[in-house]
């Protein structure tokens, strides 16, 4: 009884975890933690001889829930059967030939051809029913929309978000959303998008990894695999698709080839979870059937984890843009996979409570896929680990939220620097202080890191040099090269401090003129009031409003006199003699997005209170197009080039016309 009530608890836990990864992209549990739970379920199973409907051992997949077309397979897709044992490997292969290949961590999508042109895509779905994402594939970076074989053909592969691409899409997010979590789960949501420009934007690659059906209506038109996998790879990759990476095995080189694979994982730019082992003969293949869930032709293989025992040193509580505080394990280093590792993520209070953890704690670690460390089992479980009531960046009060059974610890200070990782980027930008040396990326794991409370404290680096030295990508030299950037920008001119602070609607252009009515004296213009801004010409009620605001709030008064110990304000050679009817005559378009106005309508009063025009499209008429993308293909963009009118950045605009 005990068992059977084990059985149905192992069932609820691993498909509310399935659900949660593959329908909500969220991680309830490790992939150590799941296998081990299924490996336990299977156990039992065995022993009790029984399974449960909804045993994630007998099902394939869930519900599919998009607004895509949904359609039905013609044939069901199974899972694989999986093993962590060479031996296993070497067992099943027997006496027959084999290849072995990457497992892919990404999305499976079939393919239909039908004289030679790419009629449907379809996901795997729950394996009976996917969606229909046609117009998707058609954008992914290396899927032939064309192809020699004039016949029907059916292909499976995997579509996937290289490490490298996944990595800057990450480093450009700016909002408040937070950053993907995997390469896979970006994949999915790529694929799958209703709007395919987005998935174009995404960079997602296909590897074809089994052909399912290949006919002609012309018999002399059909190609001679010779019964072999190999000779299906080959003739598909003659086609113009790139297929999985693979290698024949038989039972002799089976370890020392399973050894290869896992020595490319370190350089490999794409996510994979494992191997597939498939046998070379398709007829006897297809002679040994399926199982209620695997075919047998065909097993996984799961990377068996490298754990290592190590001790908890301390738990530091990372603060992201996005107002998330998520625990990070610190523990004495230890060699996983060829890597010293001492860190580990939590992801979130509650996987960080469901392992009890308390300094000094017994823990075992490994390396997900060979790739990412994490934290398999608490030995110990003294579960001594506090939850923090203040922000580490802001030191204001946090707060748990619970959302689908999962509790995170957030930071309610909504002015919290973590949350304004871009005020900072800003403020380093080469029109403001011009800071040079640090990207968005390590700005944020300096602020994680508590190196960075607040705008000032970037003057003040040198207090954690050693531990910025060691920070992935710097060393001596870069950090060097950083403070001497930062000391570069003790000196700047008034009219770019004012625009480094980034008050909302006033862009360097705005600061400059603020500055220069006010003969650049800094109490005049920290202290200006609403009517003696709005006289100023180029300047209306709505700047001059959020100007106020922002000096008149106590915590930019702090911000502003605590730069002002650190700079030193520079004259900037400009006087009151300066122009603001540059632009007589002159007609510009403005197109794309904007960095330094708030929005085309406040660059277009710019430009109009300087004597200029400007028009909604591109003609013989026009003087400047004014985009920050020049190379985009934009019918704009097009135009302008055909008519060889001037296409200006917005620094270039304001360098000529300011």
């Amino acid at each position: 009884m005990e068992k059977k009530r084990r059985m149905q608890e192992l069932v609820a836990l691993l498909n509310k975890a399935s659900k949660a990864y593959y329908q909500d992209a969220q991680e309830i549990m490790s992939n150590y933690e799941y296998d081990s739970l299924y490996d336990e379920l299977e156990q039992l199973e065995q022993e009790l001889g029984m399974h449960l409907s909804n045993s994630p051992t007998r099902t394939v997949g869930y519900e599919v829930l998009s607004e895509l077309p949904k359609e039905q397979h013609p044939t069901r897709m199974l899972s694989l059967d999986k093993t962590k044992s060479v031996e296993t490997l070497e067992s099943w292969i027997d006496i027959h030939d084999g290849l072995l290949s990457w497992k892919m961590d990404g999305l499976t999508i079939v393919l239909t051809y039908e004289q030679g042109r790419l009629v449907k895509a379809v996901t795997r779905g729950n394996g009976e029913v996917g969606e229909v994402v046609t117009n998707n594939v058609k954008v992914f970076k290396n899927i032939p929309l064309r192809i020699p074989f004039q016949g029907h053909l059916v292909l499976r592969g995997e579509a996937v978000i290289k490490y490298s691409d996944f990595e800057k899409m990450n480093e450009a997010i700016a909002d408040s959303n937070a950053k993907y979590k995997n390469p896979r789960n970006l994949c999915s949501g790529s694929v799958r998008q209703l709007n395919n420009k987005i998935t174009a934007e995404r960079n997602v690659y296909f590897f074809a990894f089994a052909l399912v059906e290949c006919s002609s209506a012309e018999q002399n038109e059909n190609p001679d695999f010779h019964n072999t996998r190999e000779e299906q790879f080959n003739w598909l990759e003659e086609q113009g698709f790139e297929v999985v990476e693979r290698k024949a095995v038989t039972r002799r080189n089976m370890a020392e080839t399973v050894t290869w694979f896992a020595q490319q994982i370190e350089k490999n730019d794409f996510p994979s979870d494992g191997l597939v082992l498939i046998l070379n003969d398709i007829a006897y293949g297809k002679s040994l059937g399926t199982t209620a869930k695997y075919p047998r032709d065909a097993i996984a293989y799961k990377w068996k984890d490298e754990t290592a025992q190590t001790k908890l040193l301390e738990v530091e509580w990372s603060a992201s843009r996005t107002g998330l505080i998520n625990p990070v394990a610190v523990f004495e280093p230890v060699d996983l996979e060829g890597t010293k590792v001492s860190r580990a993520s939590l992801h979130n209070i509650s996987i960080m409570e469901e392992l009890e953890l308390g300094i000094g704690d017994e823990i075992t670690v490994y390396k997900a896929n060979m790739i990412i460390p994490q934290i398999a089992e608490n030995k110990t479980r003294s579960g001594m680990l506090a939850i923090p009531e203040k922000c580490p960046v802001c030191l204001e009060k946090t707060t748990i939220s619970e959302e689908n059974n999962v509790k995170v610890l957030l930071c309610s200070n909504p002015d919290c620097l973590a949350k304004k990782v871009k005020s900072l980027v800003h403020f380093m930008s080469r029109n403001a202080m011009n800071v040079e040396g640090l990207s968005e990326a390590t700005v944020e794991k300096m602020i994680d890191r508590g190196f960075i409370h607040e705008l000032a404290d970037l003057f003040h680096l040198e207090r954690y040099k050693e531990e910025i030295i060691e920070m992935e990508g710097f060393g001596e030299k870069s950090y060097s090269n950083m403070q001497h950037s930062i000391e570069k920008a003790r000196n700047v001119t008034l009219a770019k401090f004012i625009y480094s602070l980034g008050i909302a609607n006033v862009g360097l252009s705005t600061a400059k003129l603020i500055c220069t009515t006010m003969h650049n004296e800094v109490n005049k213009v920290l202290s200006a009031t609403k009517e003696q801004l709005v006289a100023i010409d180029g300047i209306g009620e709505v700047i001059a409003d959020t100007y106020i605001a922002f000096m008149k709030k106590k915590e930019n008064q702090r911000l502003i006199q605590d730069l002002l110990e650190e700079i030193t304000i520079t004259d900037d050679g400009m006087g009151k003699t300066e122009t603001n009817h540059n632009m007589d005559g002159l007609t510009f378009v403005i197109t794309g997005s904007l960095n330094e106005f708030t929005n085309r309508k406040a660059m277009q009063e710019y430009i109009e209170q300087r004597g200029g025009k400007v028009t909604g499209s591109v003609s013989s008429k026009t003087n400047y197009l004014i985009n920050n993308d020049n190379m985009s293909a934009s019918t704009k963009n097009k135009k302008a080039k055909e008519l060889e009118i001037p296409i200006l950045t917005e620094a270039e605009f304001l360098e000529r016309f300011s």
